[in-house]
């Protein structure tokens, strides 16, 4: 591409960009929607969190599948002090404890505590990590989660992360991204590795 063809295709995205910046003049609390079959769900949403708390907004994290795997994100946070509040509720992936019981009553618990969050008014962000995986095993009703994002405090912001998010609430979300697997290194057999996978 000749340096005449790249500035006048910049000019007109730059263009474009501005119109849509100058258009955008609402403001709200975001449901955000972090699905797909790659990895990065979790990632994306804690780099949110980030920036939220940098922002001086306070936060909850209520994580509903992953219980006690080890992850350098939980202990990073907790040097946030109040900042952010962090639940580890579920009992592991559903393949690893074969008890549909518990996990539908630790999916339940969780949701108790995510509620409780998104009704205090000094919360700015909740994250309910892997809520899409316990939503689409039954663990918890889609109607109530649903009914819940409807009735959320106004600037309320609600990040939504795992696998298989149902339409209905890719439909009600403000900002959906599906992450998509070209390459994993388990395939190669590599294993999970820190500071990239926990």
């Amino acid at each position: 591409m000749s340096d005449e063809n790249y500035k006048e295709k910049a000019e007109r995205i730059n263009k474009s960009y501005e119109k849509r910046q100058a258009a955008a003049t609402g403001e709200k609390g975001l449901i955000i929607v972090h699905t797909g079959s790659g990895k990065g769900k979790s990632t994306a949403a804690f780099g949110m969190l980030l920036r939220a708390v940098h922002h001086g907004l306070r936060a909850g994290v209520v994580q509903f599948v992953k219980g006690s795997i080890p992850s350098g994100e939980t202990e990073v946070f907790k040097s946030f002090g109040d900042a952010v509040e962090w639940h580890r509720m579920g009992e592991g992936f559903s393949w690893i404890t074969q008890d549909q019981d518990l996990d539908r009553r630790a999916a339940e618990k969780a949701w108790e505590r995510s509620r409780k969050l998104m009704d205090r008014p000094d919360i700015g962000m909740v994250v309910l990590d892997e809520i899409n995986v316990a939503v689409r095993l039954g663990q918890l009703q889609l109607d109530v989660v649903i009914e819940a994002l409807n009735n959320k405090r106004e600037m309320l912001h609600v990040v939504l992360t795992g696998r298989g998010a149902k339409d209905e609430l890719i439909e009600l979300a403000d900002l959906v991204t599906e992450m998509k697997m070209v390459k994993h290194p388990y395939r190669a057999g590599i294993k999970a590795q820190k500071g990239v996978e926990f």
